[in-house]
């Protein structure tokens, strides 16, 4: 039975750091992802935020890191993780047979709730994006749409009010969610339209989005835009370790800066785990941490 010292579950930017971060310390990894290694950063066409450059693409800065952590002797496999058997020696069940570790990191991430209307996926990265602060200047002088009304659109929207000409806050219900100090200052904001009792059913353009049909009671009609910024929720990748490590109310673990987990020898990095800030640059500080815990509890 071979057993590695480090499994960890997740190839975006917090599991590949930390896997840099174990074999720079002569730690065994494999590394498993079940989607795509790099994670949500690649469906960014440019990414302005990450110390270091200036510009560059997800799929760039994704490649790069996967290089580094295989150059240095990580093993990488494109594997989904059912569950995880804790004991001395962890086993973790995949879609392609057992493997096992002294210690294991999760980082699963979170992904996007969704629409769930044709082409959304398609347009991910052409028109559609989930972070202002990441990708609102690419729509500088430009018309979005921001969609959603808990704090998240609220901050959203303040935010692209300053770089873009026009924003539309569309929620489903009569009112917005968000703490009143935020419903208050979007009131002030002369280029944000609030829409309420309003759902989008349907996104329109070809190779990227141009625009949206939003309907109110009996009433459809087209809006033109340039982007759209969803905001209605995440959804922490946990379901499959949820009943062995503790997770909040939210589904995320329960685990602070310190990337640990009520069970012994397994960690948490990136956005699965309570946090208020999930960037690029927090998830790969959590990669670091989560790698260098794990290295020692290892040499107990």
């Amino acid at each position: 039975m071979n057993i590695y010292d480090i499994i960890i579950i997740g190839g975006g930017p917090s599991g590949l750091t930390a896997a840099v971060y174990a074999r720079r310390a002569d730690k065994t990894v494999l590394v498993m992802e079940k989607g795509t290694f790099g994670g949500q950063i690649t469906s960014s066409p440019k990414v302005e935020n990450i110390p270091g450059f200036i510009s560059v693409s997800g799929n760039e800065f994704a490649d790069k890191l996967m290089e580094q952590a295989m150059e240095l002797g990580a093993e990488v496999e494109c594997l989904e993780a059912f569950s995880i058997e804790n004991g001395d020696v962890k086993k973790v069940v995949t879609d392609d047979g057992d493997y096992y570790a002294k210690a294991v990191i999760i980082a699963t991430g979170t992904r996007h709730r969704l629409l769930g209307l044709p082409k959304e996926e398609d347009f991910i990265g052409n028109g559609i994006s989930f972070c202002a602060v990441c990708d609102g200047a690419f729509y500088k002088d430009k018309t979005v749409a921001v969609i959603g009304g808990g704090n998240s659109a609220l901050q959203e929207a303040i935010l692209l009010s300053s770089l873009c000409e026009k924003v539309y806050l569309i929620q489903n219900l009569s009112f917005f969610t968000g703490e009143e100090k935020l419903i208050s200052e979007i009131k002030t904001i002369s280029n944000i339209i609030p829409i309420t009792d309003s759902t989008v059913t349907a996104l329109k353009g070809d190779d990227a989005l141009t625009g949206i049909t939003i309907r109110t009671g009996d009433e459809a009609r087209d809006i033109a835009i340039d982007g759209m910024f969803t905001a209605i929720g995440l959804i922490p990748e946990l379901e499959p370790f949820s009943k062995l490590i503790r997770v909040n109310n939210y589904g995320y673990a329960d685990s602070n800066e310190s990337c640990t987990t009520n069970v012994d020898g397994i960690f948490v990095a990136g956005d699965c785990r309570s946090k208020r800030i999930r960037q690029v640059a927090t998830a790969v500080s959590d990669g670091a941490i989560a790698a260098l815990a794990a290295i020692e509890y290892i040499k107990q």
